[in-house]
């Protein structure tokens, strides 16, 4: 079976439209087949969105999908300028389809795998991470992400209990020293570990 963290899904397009409203916004959303909750936005990505303090500055959206999370902070944060990316080429081309959709011009996507073509530092970097390919794809971003953070800024993640949110917390802490669950609802917990130089 493909997974939706493929490069290049082979799976037969399927476009519908979606419409996403969270706090005072709201965005038409082009999905397709062979990325991730093609259907409906996600419930973890909507608590992540629902649980963000205000965010300013560059944020980097890691493993974007058609871009619902990232999107919805831009929109939400119209001081921030918001970078997407995705392994996912299906997925980087919808994000950018919905950046135009939506009107949003503190916002680019482009295709990456994890931090491979990603540059620069962020305020902070928000994920949605694809669990189900397993602890050895998803623990190297949470250790390279902390070098892409400006000294006190934050990595934040939605996982879901059950799918390993209390080994991600210590891995977390390995990490960055630190790590802070700032909501927990409906089985997703939303974590928080920031970079705090020594």
């Amino acid at each position: 079976m493909e997974h939706y963290y493929t490069q290049k899904p082979n799976t037969p397009h399927d476009l519908r439209q979606i419409e996403y409203k969270v706090k005072d916004i709201s965005l038409r959303l082009t999905t397709d087949a062979g990325v991730f909750s093609k259907n409906r936005v996600d419930y973890g990505s909507h608590v992540l969105i629902q649980s963000l303090p205000p965010l300013s500055g560059d944020i980097l959206d890691l493993g974007c999908g058609y871009g619902v999370i990232g999107l919805s902070l831009a929109k939400l944060n119209p001081d921030s300028y918001v970078t997407l990316v995705d392994i996912n080429e299906r997925a980087v081309a919808l994000t950018q389809e919905n950046i135009r959709l939506n009107n949003i011009p503190n916002a680019r996507a482009f295709q990456s795998n994890g931090f491979e073509n990603v540059e620069g530092k962020y305020r902070a970097i928000v994920s949605n991470p694809p669990i189900r390919a397993g602890k050895g794809v998803i623990y190297p971003l949470f250790e390279e992400s902390i070098q892409y953070l400006l000294p006190g800024a934050s990595l934040f993640l939605v996982i879901q209990k059950k799918q390993g949110a209390k080994s991600a917390v210590d891995k977390l802490i390995s990490v960055f020293g630190n790590c802070d669950v700032i909501n927990k609802e409906g089985g997703y917990w939303i974590l928080r570990a920031t970079n705090r130089p020594l």
